[in-house]
C-alpha cells in the first residue's frame, strides 16, 4: 500500500521540476537573444499564445497552461520595459492574440433568479490567463511606442463592439480590465468616440425597455463620468439628448442600487457643464419618483441633494414649487428613512441658504405636513427632527410662520365641524330609512348591498344599481338562450320569478 504513494510522489515532483525548469528557460531567453532578434521572438511568442485551453477541464494540459502563463507573463514585462518593439508587424499579432483569448460567448446566467445584490457572481475560470491577457493589453495601449494611427487598422468598430459585449460577464475583476481598456481606447482613437458612445447609448436603452439585464452598467457609467467630464463646451445636442432620454429613464430599472452611485456623478457632471439642465433633470426625477420602494426613495432623496449642492439660485426657483411638493410628501412618509432622509435637507447649509431666500414659496408648501407629523408620527426621532425644521423655518420668517400657524388650526377646526355634520346627516338618513321600513324587509336590496356599498352613497344610487342589475340578468338569459340548449320558456320563468321575487319590488315598490 505504501508503493503507490511513493509513486504519485515521484510523479509530482517530477512534474513541478520540469515546470520549473520551463520556467527559468523561458525567463532568460530574452537575454539570451541579441536586440535585433528580440521583436521576432515577441512575435513568435504571440502566436504561442493564441492557443486557448479548457479550465473547465482542471486535470488537462497542466503543464502547457503553466507554460502559457509563464509566457504571458514575459510578455507583459517585455512591454513595460523594452523599447523598439512595437514594429509594424507586431500590431496585429497584438490584436490577434487579444482576441483570441478574451472574444468568446459568455455562459448564460446560472439561474433566472440571480440577484446580483445577494448571490455571488461566477467567476472566470480562465482567469489565471485572461488576467495576464488584459494586463499585456493594457501596458500595449499605454506603451509610449504605440502609435494609434497604425493600430486603427486592426482596433476598429468590430473590435470595440466584442468587447463591450463582455461587460456583460459576471467576474467583476474582468469587467474592472475592460473598463480600463475601454477607457484607453477611447483616449487613443479619436475616430471610435461617437461610436463608442453611441454603443453605450444602445446598450442602456436595450436594458432599460428590453431586458433589464446587464452586468456591466456600472462601468459603463463610470467611463461615461470621465467621457462627460472632457465635454467641450457649449454642449452638444447629442450629448443633451443622451441625458434626457437615457440617463434619467435608467432610474426607473429594478436594479438601481447597483449602479445609482455611478448614475447620479454623470447627473452632477451634466450639470456643472450646463445648469441650464437642471430643471429637466429634475422635473425628469419627478416623474419617475418610486411610488412603492423605499430603498430607491432613500436613493432618489440622496441624488436630488447632490444635485442642490452644484444647483444655481436662478435655477432654483424654477423648479422649488413641485421639488418641495415632492419633499413634503417623502417627509410624510410613514417609512421613517424615507422621512428621516428627506428631513436632513435642513442640514445642509447650502440647501437652507436657498430656503431661506424663498422662505415665501416653501414653507406654505411644506408646513401643513411638518405640523401635522410632530403632532402624529409614530418615530421620536423624526418628531424631533421635524420639530428643528420647523424651529428653523420660525426663524427664518416668524411673520408667515404665524400666519400659517393660526391658517392651520382654523383650517382643522372647519374640518372637524364638517365631519360632525356630516355624521348627523347620515344618521338622520338611517333613521329615515328605518321609518320606511326598508331595513326591515328581509329580501330588500339595501341590507344585501349595506356590506359592499359604500355607506354614504345617497339613496337614489341603490335604485340605480337595481335597475342596472335587473337588466343584467335579463341579458344574462338571452345569452343562455342563444348558446346552450335549453327550455327558453322555463329559463323566462325562473329568471322573471328570481328578479322580481329579489330584486325589482325591493327597489321601485318599497
Amino acid at each position: 500500500m505504501v508503493l503507490p504513494q511513493v509513486n504519485l510522489v515521484c510523479v509530482c515532483v517530477c512534474v513541478c521540476v520540469c515546470v520549473c525548469v520551463c520556467v527559468c528557460v523561458c525567463v532568460c531567453v530574452w537575454s539570451d537573444v541579441p536586440a535585433q532578434e528580440q521583436p521576432d521572438l515577441f512575435l513568435k511568442k504571440l502566436q504561442q499564445c493564441c492557443t486557448v485551453f479548457d479550465f473547465m477541464d482542471t486535470l488537462s494540459d497542466l503543464k502547457m497552461k503553466e507554460y502559457k502563463r509563464s509566457t504571458l507573463n514575459e510578455l507583459v514585462d517585455y512591454v513595460t520595459v523594452s523599447r523598439g518593439y512595437l514594429t509594424e508587424q507586431a500590431y496585429p499579432e497584438v490584436v490577434k492574440m487579444v482576441s483570441y483569448n478574451i472574444f468568446r460567448t459568455l455562459p448564460p446566467s446560472d439561474s433566472n433568479e440571480f440577484d446580483p445584490e445577494e448571490d455571488e457572481p461566477t467567476l472566470e475560470a480562465s482567469w489565471p490567463h485572461l488576467q495576464l491577457v488584459y494586463e499585456f493589453f493594457i501596458r500595449f495601449l499605454e506603451s509610449q511606442e504605440f502609435q494609434p494611427s497604425i493600430a486603427k487598422k486592426y482596433i476598429d468598430q468590430k473590435f470595440v463592439l466584442q468587447l463591450l459585449e463582455l461587460f456583460d460577464s459576471e467576474d467583476p475583476r474582468e469587467r474592472d480590465y475592460l473598463k480600463t481598456v475601454l477607457h484607453r481606447i477611447y483616449g487613443k482613437f479619436l475616430g471610435l468616440r461617437a461610436f463608442i458612445r453611441k454603443q453605450i447609448n444602445n446598450i442602456f436603452l436595450r436594458f432599460v425597455y428590453e431586458t433589464e439585464h446587464f452586468n456591466g452598467v456600472a462601468e459603463l457609467l463610470e467611463i461615461l463620468g470621465s467621457i462627460i467630464n472632457g465635454f467641450a463646451l457649449p454642449l452638444k445636442a447629442e450629448h443633451k439628448q443622451f441625458l434626457v432620454k437615457v440617463l434619467i429613464p435608467l432610474h426607473t430599472v429594478r436594479s438601481l442600487s447597483l449602479f445609482h452611485a455611478q448614475l447620479a456623478y454623470c447627473i452632477v457632471q451634466f450639470l456643472e457643464k450646463d445648469p441650464t439642465l437642471t430643471e429637466p433633470v429634475i422635473r425628469g426625477l419627478l416623474k419617475f419618483w418610486p411610488k412603492t420602494c423605499s430603498q430607491k426613495e432613500v436613493m432618489f432623496l440622496g441624488e436630488l441633494e447632490e444635485i442642490l449642492d452644484v444647483i444655481e439660485p436662478t435655477q432654483f426657483v424654477k423648479i422649488q414649487e413641485p421639488l418641495f411638493k415632492q419633499i413634503s410628501k417623502c417627509v410624510s412618509s410613514p417609512h421613517f428613512q424615507v422621512a428621516e432622509r428627506a428631513l436632513y435637507y435642513w442640514n445642509n447649509e447650502y440647501i437652507m441658504s436657498l430656503i431661506e431666500e424663498n422662505s415665501n414659496v416653501i414653507l406654505p408648501i411644506m408646513f401643513a405636513s411638518l405640523y401635522r407629523i410632530s403632532k402624529e408620527h409614530w418615530n421620536p426621532a423624526i418628531v424631533a427632527l421635524v420639530y428643528n425644521v420647523l424651529k428653523a423655518f420660525m426663524e427664518m420668517n416668524s411673520t408667515l410662520f404665524d400666519e400659517l400657524t393660526a391658517t392651520y388650526k382654523s383650517d382643522r377646526q372647519r374640518e372637524k365641524k364638517k365631519e360632525k355634520e356630516r355624521e348627523e346627516l347620515w344618521k338622520k338618513l338611517e333613521d329615515l330609512e328605518l321609518k320606511r321600513g326598508l331595513a326591515s324587509r328581509p329580501g330588500s336590496l339595501s341590507q344585501r348591498l349595506r356590506k359592499t356599498l359604500p355607506e354614504r352613497w345617497p339613496a337614489p344610487a341603490e335604485s340605480f344599481l337595481g335597475f342596472l342589475f335587473y337588466y343584467y340578468y335579463f341579458f344574462s338569459f338571452l345569452y343562455c338562450a342563444t348558446y346552450f340548449t335549453v327550455d327558453s320558456h322555463r329559463l323566462f320563468h325562473y329568471f322573471n320569478s328570481t328578479v322580481n321575487n329579489y330584486f325589482f319590488p325591493a327597489i321601485f315598490f318599497p
